[in-house]
């Protein structure tokens, strides 16, 4: 709403930062008494923010419209960078330990690369992070929606604010966020001033980061902005094979911005970011190996394990080696058993490792204001990404599963908004076009044998087989959209909207198998038969389904008192389906197996609360999820299937007491999750991972945070301020199906730091994250029915940090 971004635009916009309590795109927008009352001189600014006692509003635009927080009837988790900076957020991934029912994890499962996000928002997400599968909640970068997992993972650099909207988003964020949207904001270039800020840390595990921005005034009515920053550090995992180590930090980043006004009606805004990654793996451990499944019998039986066999009927007549299952459990690094884990930092793999992506993107944004009501906004962009992650799956020195994933994906999207605000009417009418083309290559190099053949040259020590799966993917997507609000009584606003959504994928590749695994590929790849090597699976002839969706939203918002509003709300949101590109036998026909997209209808009911210094806001909500995309099992390889429906209920509280006169802060949040699958469809020839009653992944029954600091005066120049977060986070699992190798136990993970100000321009910090060097899980994966290997990942121990940082 126009009357409180009025406190964000200059000239008041110097005067409330300088004050303290604007920082970094949320406002708290303050009345111009307060502003006046203790501004004189610079020395007096920790006075001011410890005497003033103004009225605050912090503005969001979850709406796709400026408004505050506590009128929005949405339930939505809103961060300036001052706050992200204070609780140790520094990417994205970090966002989970502040923020209620949110899940966001690294390295995805099934890619081994470190950037590849995996994010849930009230149990409802996305496991598999490859291209074939669109992300379930919605990543936005200044309005503009990433269509990959790998460009999810973004460095906190030159950041503006951060809002993670809970629940489905099915109007003004339709495409593809059932289970919310996370809208990260850059800083804007700012008129008539000419500013920078940089810091500098060091830290354990030879850390060493970096980062400057810097505001560039060109003219009265044009500024530009730059910034770049870099993190190095040791891996925290050490293979004992080669002493590698993984889950090591090299990262560059680069962003710019240019802002332009011609007219006080016309605002002009282009943007670039790059960030580069060159890292050594995923840091993967060892979690189980089922000894008696297929592939790691028959490893065992050719590595010389004494006593070992292999579980299935006997191929060569006469062989001992073939019969009854048993892999003796004894200590021989010759058996493939649990006796292979080496601990919870030491990776036993031998296999190749990688983790590498290089992510770019430009946009331009022209907005235009037609009357005091009409305004008319374009968002034009283009993103890029690149990633190869190959991880040794088993983390093992037998050749059980290694998967060598590369990716390149290239995007374009255009939205055109109408806006219209003028006394109790508000709306927005939108249309959105999105076109994605990716190129997806995975070769799996295996022990699991097609043919008896191949477990002949295995047991004779040869090589084992290779799937080699070449993906050529597109997704066309048109959106129409329209959200209208209406205060039809004085404190009681009606809004409602809807949105049409049409998706078109196409898929074409080719996947076969190679045996022995050494040959070449075949250039160019077989359409039909392959001459020499094992057999074709998937013909490379283009493949289409389109997925086409009417959803919406609808919500009544009463403002009860000064301090409270109440609101009830109703939202429809759908995931589009797509194409399985994984395939170790042929599906039939060799065409690729479809699977359809997936549908949420969210119930909430929430209070948003001002008392003055506190500030309170609950929310309620039943979800009901059809058509969930689950993984099933057709022999060794996962596929996605329309096979379940679930429910999800829950409750979130976040609340904050920031008393003015005092420089206390207590931050809080919490979430509670009851969820439970319903029903599983039957699948025939497909095994299920998971069973009616279950739980879904990657949703805690509990997660809590919290963070307490301390502002001290130390005369009239210096502030020192203690902190003081943690959060918490019960059982969680990390695939469908109940897996205790990868499952993780409640736990509580604690930061500390104590800051130095001197001027509030140049500040001392030193901290330490994981202060009780808790050992905890932060991704999980396996398939121990049938290629028998389970794998985890541990956050990194207790580290700690220095860091000098300055503004001018």
């Amino acid at each position: 709403m126009k009357r409180f971004s009025t406190w964000c635009k200059a000239p008041l916009l110097s005067e409330c930062a300088w004050a303290g309590i604007v920082s970094a795109g949320l406002c708290w927008a303050v009345p111009a008494s307060a502003q006046d009352s203790d501004t004189d001189t610079a020395q007096q600014g920790v006075a001011a923010r410890t005497q003033a006692q103004p009225d605050t509003t912090i503005v969001v635009t979850a709406r796709r419209r400026e408004e505050s927080l506590q009128e929005t009837p949405i339930a939505v988790s809103a961060f300036s960078a001052d706050t992200l900076e204070n609780r140790q957020v520094t990417q994205t991934q970090d966002l989970e330990k502040i923020t209620p029912s949110l899940q966001f994890k690294p390295a995805g499962q099934l890619s081994g690369n470190s950037a590849a996000s995996v994010v849930f928002i009230r149990g409802i997400g996305q496991l598999d992070p490859t291209a074939a599968v669109d992300p379930g909640v919605g990543m936005y970068i200044d309005d503009v929606y990433v269509g990959r997992s790998v460009g999810g993972t973004i460095e906190f650099g030159d950041i503006a604010s951060v809002e993670v909207l809970r629940g489905p988003q099915g109007t003004l964020f339709g495409r593809n966020t059932i289970g919310g949207a996370i809208l990260v904001r850059t800083k804007d270039p700012e008129f008539n001033e000419l500013s920078g800020s940089g810091r500098f840390r060091v830290g354990s595990d030879s850390l060493y980061e970096g980062f400057a921005a810097f505001n560039l005034p060109i003219a009265d009515n044009a500024a530009a902005r730059v910034s770049g920053g870099f993190r190095k550090r040791d891996g925290y995992v050490i293979r004992a094979f080669d002493g590698l180590d993984l889950g090591n930090d090299d990262s560059r980043t680069l962003n710019a911005a240019f802002r332009w006004e011609p007219t006080s009606a016309l605002t002009i805004s282009l943007r670039g970011d790059y960030t580069k990654r060159d890292e050594n793996g995923a840091p993967f451990v060892f979690a189980g190996i089922n000894e008696n499944a297929p592939v790691p019998a028959i490893a065992s039986v050719a590595a010389g394990c004494p006593g070992a066999t292999i579980p299935f009927a006997p191929l060569t007549p006469g062989d001992p080696r073939f019969g009854a299952p048993f892999v003796p459990m004894i200590d021989d690094a010759r058996c493939a058993n649990d006796f292979q884990a080496d601990g919870k930092y030491v990776n036993g793999g031998t296999a190749d490792v990688l983790s590498t992506s290089e992510v770019w993107g430009v946009s331009g944004t022209a907005t235009l204001d037609l009357s005091d009501a009409f305004t008319v906004k374009s968002i034009t962009a283009y993103r890029s990404t690149e990633s190869r992650g190959i991880r040794d799956a088993d983390n093992t020195p037998f050749p059980i599963l290694t998967t060598d994933v590369g990716s390149k994906s290239k995007q374009f999207s255009q939205e055109l908004q109408l806006q219209y605000d003028s006394g109790p009417v508000s709306g927005i009418l939108g249309a959105y076009y999105f076109d994605e083309d990716t190129d997806e290559r995975a070769t799996v190099p295996l022990a699991f044998p097609p043919t008896p053949e191949v477990i002949g040259s295995l047991l004779a020590g040869g090589p084992g087989s290779r799937d080699l799966q070449v993906s050529d993917l597109e997704t066309r997507s048109i959106a129409a959209f329209g959200e209208l609000s209406y205060e039809i009584l004085t404190g009681l606003e009606l809004t409602g909207g809807l949105r049409y959504t049409e998706d078109r994928k196409t898929y074409q590749g080719t996947v076969f198998n190679l045996f022995p695994e050494t040959l070449p590929d075949p250039d160019p790849l077989p359409t039909e038969a392959i001459p020499d090597g094992g057999p074709l699976y998937i013909y490379n002839t283009p493949n289409r389904e389109t997925f086409n969706a009417l959803t919406g939203s609808a919500s009544a918002r009463y403002e009860f008192t000064d301090w409270l509003n109440g609101y009830i709300s109703y939202a429809r949101s759908f995931k589009s389906g797509g194409f399985n590109t994984r395939y170790n036998a042929p599906p039939p026909d060799f065409e690729p197996v479809p699977f359809d997209e997936e549908t949420v209808d969210s119930y909430e009911i929430g209070a948003k609360m001002d008392f003055g210094d506190f500030r309170l806001n609950l929310a309620a909500f039943q979800a009901d999820y059809k058509d969930i995309q689950l993984v099933f099992r057709e022999g060794a390889v996962p596929l996605l299937f329309n096979a379940g429906k679930a429910r999800i209920r829950g409750f979130e509280a976040e609340a904050s007491y920031h008393p003015w006169g005092s420089g206390l802060r207590i931050d809080a949040g919490m979430s509670t999750l009851d969820d439970k699958i319903l029903s599983i469809t039957e699948i025939p020839g497909a095994t299920a991972t998971v069973e009616p009653g279950e739980g879904l992944p990657l949703t805690p029954s509990f997660q809590g945070n919290f963070a307490i600091s301390y502002e001290l005066p130390l005369g009239e120049r210096y502030t020192l301020t203690p902190r003081f977060d943690g959060s918490y986070t019960s059982h969680v699992t990390f695939i469908t199906g109940s897996v205790p190798e990868i499952e993780q136990d409640g736990y509580f993970v604690a930061n500390a730091s104590l800051e130095l100000a001197v001027d509030d321009r140049w500040k001392v910090q030193a901290g330490v994250i994981n202060l009780f060097d808790k050992d905890y899980l932060i991704q999980g994966n396996a398939s121990l029915a049938t290629l028998g290997y389970a794998e985890k990942i541990y956050a990194r121990p207790r580290n700690w940090y220095v860091q000098i940082s300055a503004e001018f």
